[in-house]
């Protein structure tokens, strides 16, 4: 739908960027002795098959990841991760960039048109709603972490086959927050309610409801004030989404899951240092999820995780952007990302160079899962599956 455009200089960095990393890299894991690169076999999908899909929400740029001065920010991803994956160098993403509109078009395969801020289901069915109706699964068994107010329809389309109710069930663990512990003053925890980077308000839309403590009692299995207790001894909203995760993982087990991480945003305010903190943090907690999957009976052996950010950011280079601080440019480094596939079945230590599209997910994971996704654009990637 758009061109990645910008100067030339800035493609060309990126694309060596990342040629020259995946050289390093598929040297270094073809000497370690750790992490040894077993031949691939095919995928084979079981009943008990399960798919975690992480998203950055606010992306992160070469520079300060997998180039070389940001490797450093990122050693999870990089030492644990990555000798256990299939690694994707170029995921183009040529939708919009808004963080809502580009995780819902991650999530139906479709580059979704409609207004970001609109907070609106996409028109176009999702993953979760393709893996209900093929595998006549419960609402159960299909979840969304949503990382504030404005993701929370992604998990059902306004497609006619489909539609409300035929969807994942969403999770928003800020308004479980608020639902709990509905007087406390957000000063000392604006670091958990902050709604969104990118409005001026703090807590826009938050609010709490009979259903929230339902969610924590009877989804979760936490007692009220242990859900208030532990997350205010976390230091941000996304290590509060994973730790929803891991109760939801522990008690409901859904075989599709899908968690935005969001605190990368940070970077809208203008702060280049929490900028850094939000990547290491995300790192961290990918490594986080992929652990819990690997300690969980339910998941260990027989779940394929996705990690990729929505898209990037705007480059140094380019006069009409914002540095690190803003995506609206439309260059190279702003719609360039990677992507990361871990599970039974994935080659270990592979790396595809050739460009694929951030909408080839969903028919990658239909293929997981053996399930159609008919209306999604994106194109099945053979490497995978």
């Amino acid at each position: 739908m758009f061109p990645v455009h910008g100067s030339s200089d800035t493609l060309s960095l990126l694309v060596r960027n990342r040629r020259e990393f995946l050289r390093l890299a598929s040297a270094s894991i073809a000497t370690s002795a750790i992490f040894p690169a077993p031949r691939a076999h095919a995928f084979r999908q079981t009943d008990r098959s399960k798919v975690v899909i992480v998203t950055f929400g606010g992306g992160a740029r070469d520079e300060e990841t997998f180039a070389p001065d940001g490797q450093e920010n990122i050693p999870g991803l990089i030492k644990t991760l990555l000798p256990h994956s299939t690694f994707f160098g170029q995921v183009v993403n040529r939708g919009i960039l808004g963080h809502y509109v580009a995780t819902t078009s991650l999530a139906t395969g479709v580059y979704e048109t409609f207004n970001n801020f609109s907070g609106v289901a996409p028109p176009h069915p999702t993953l979760f709603e393709y893996f209900r109706s093929d595998l006549k699964r419960p609402a159960t068994d299909a979840w969304v972490i949503s990382p504030s107010n404005g993701f929370r329809n992604m998990g059902s389309s306004t497609a006619r086959r489909y539609g409300p109710g035929a969807g994942a069930s969403v999770i928003l663990p800020k308004q479980l927050l608020r639902a709990a512990a509905p007087d406390f003053s957000t000063g000392n925890v604006d670091r958990l309610l902050r709604d969104t980077y990118e409005e001026p308000h703090a807590s826009v839309g938050l609010t709490g409801s009979e259903g929230n403590l339902r969610q924590i009692e009877e989804v979760l299995r936490l007692s009220r004030d242990e859900f208030v207790r532990h997350a205010l001894s976390l230091d941000s909203a996304d290590e509060m989404s994973v730790y929803v995760a891991r109760q939801l993982m522990l008690h409901v087990a859904p075989s599709l899951l899908w968690i935005t991480l969001h605190d990368i945003d940070v970077a809208h305010s203008g702060a280049f240092s929490l900028y850094i903190e939000g990547i290491q943090r995300t790192d961290r907690l990918c490594v986080e999820i992929w652990n819990n999957i690997q300690s969980n009976p339910e998941y260990a052996g027989n779940t394929t995780m996705f990690v990729l950010p929505d898209f990037g950011r705007d480059s140094d280079a380019d006069p009409a952007g914002n540095s690190f601080q803003h995506h609206r440019t439309g260059d190279a480094a702003s719609r360039t990302t990677w992507m990361m596939v871990l599970g039974p079945g994935v080659r270990q230590g592979a790396f595809v160079q050739r460009p694929v599209e951030s909408i080839d997910l969903v028919p990658t994971i239909g293929k997981i899962l053996g399930i159609d996704t008919p209306l999604a654009r994106g194109k099945f990637l053979p490497e995978v599956a």
